[in-house]
């Protein structure tokens, strides 16, 4: 039984409903700092988890290598270079999955309405699974205390009617902190904030704003829903929200994930259309494999190819009804495959991604994201 089963009783049905509470926690430096938690000896060092060889990925930093500008998803080279005395560990996926499971038990004790989003971090709606007198504030610290008592890691929390705000909010003291935005202060609060820093807007649509002139929160309110979602699509209305400190989407348990997908960092570039086409085949298999289990099939196939020199592209096919087999969709990545390459560059990084559910309707960009232990 969760904590909310005392709550008060409903209001009227005629009444104005209350604001939602909303809590986004987000784990500090997670993986690195189970890292430091498990070896004393890296503690207050500068920590990357990934592979060190000259074609390795840093998958987390722990926040002494961030002082030095390491980040996820950087070049281990890249990163070596900015911070010579890093410390490199190899991932340890089983045991950050044990304690995520720690933290989601921690959770349940509050409301059933735990939507995760990695293993790291989730929202939970708490707003009928208060006591009274209890403020969705109080149950992020004490949220908070538990998961350091329990698992001797940080957390940082935001809090807010709505899961935009409440996200933005948790970035906001990092590490180890906890903000709140109310809900008269929440159309402010995202005024002079970079558009970069917006949840939904990747750095592929700020760039886009940034040579529109759309620089600021306060900039992208300035503009109106017509010219949006003319620019933007669907997603144009999200914008036009979020701008306003807009948000209507749910906190749900069972948030259905709008894409699948593989990819793999080669340590010798591939140099022939020949060499990436059977590259593909594997990551078409675990693609499908993870499709067949979750009983899921799409119509649009994504290439993602990064050359030797780091520049990215994706191409991409959208059939009239769901791609039929592995071998289909691994014949379409290889068809998208052969419009790019060979290419003098050489190729360091291949990945299949298979989206266009047939649930695919609502604009969350939440719920875009590859599967990381594939």
């Amino acid at each position: 039984m969760t904590r909310g089963a005392d709550r008060a009783p409903d209001a009227a049905p005629d009444a104005t409903p209350p604001p939602r509470r909303i809590i986004h926690i987000d784990m500090d430096a997670f993986y690195a700092s189970v890292e430091q938690r498990d070896n004393p000896d890296l503690r207050g060092k500068p920590v990357a988890v990934g592979g060190s060889s000259l074609r390795g990925v840093v998958a987390a930093a722990s926040y002494e290598a961030r002082v030095f500008g390491v980040r996820s998803a950087m070049p281990s080279v890249t990163a070596a270079r900015l911070c010579p005395d890093l410390i490199f560990v190899k991932h340890r996926f089983e045991v950050y999955r044990a304690v995520s499971q720690q933290i989601r038990d921690i959770f349940a004790d509050y409301t059933p309405l735990v939507e995760p989003l990695s293993l790291d971090e989730a929202y939970l709606d708490v707003t009928d699974h208060l006591w009274p007198g209890q403020t969705a504030t109080a149950v992020a610290r004490e949220i908070r205390a538990r998961i350091r008592e329990a698992t001797g890691l940080t957390a940082s929390a935001g809090v807010s009617y709505n899961k935009f705000l409440a996200k933005l909010a948790s970035d906001q003291n990092k590490p180890d902190g906890l903000c709140v935005i109310t809900p008269d202060k929440g159309p402010g609060f995202v005024l002079a904030l970079p558009v970069g820093k917006f949840h939904g807007i990747g750095p592929a649509t700020a760039a886009r704003m940034q040579a529109m002139g759309i620089a600021t929160g306060a900039d992208l309110r300035a503009q109106d829903l017509d010219f949006l979602t003319r620019r933007f699509g669907k997603s144009g209305r999200y914008y036009w929200n979020i701008a306003r400190g807009i948000d209507q989407r749910q906190v749900r348990p069972d948030r259905i994930r709008k894409s699948v997908g593989a990819e793999n960092t080669y340590f010798t570039d591939l140099a022939t259309l020949d060499q990436a086409c059977e590259a593909l085949a594997p990551l078409a298999n675990k693609v499908w494999r993870h499709l067949d289990s979750r009983e899921l099939r799409g119509r649009t196939v994504t290439l993602k190819v990064k050359f030797a020199d780091f520049h990215q592209i994706t191409r991409a096919r959208t059939l009239p009804r769901p791609v039929a087999s592995q071998a289909e969709m691994l014949g379409i990545a290889r068809d998208l495959a052969a419009s790019v390459l060979p290419d003098p560059r050489g190729v360091r990084l291949l990945g299949i991604t298979l989206s266009g559910f047939d649930h695919d309707d609502d604009h969350d960009p939440a719920q875009l994201a590859l599967f990381p232990d594939l």
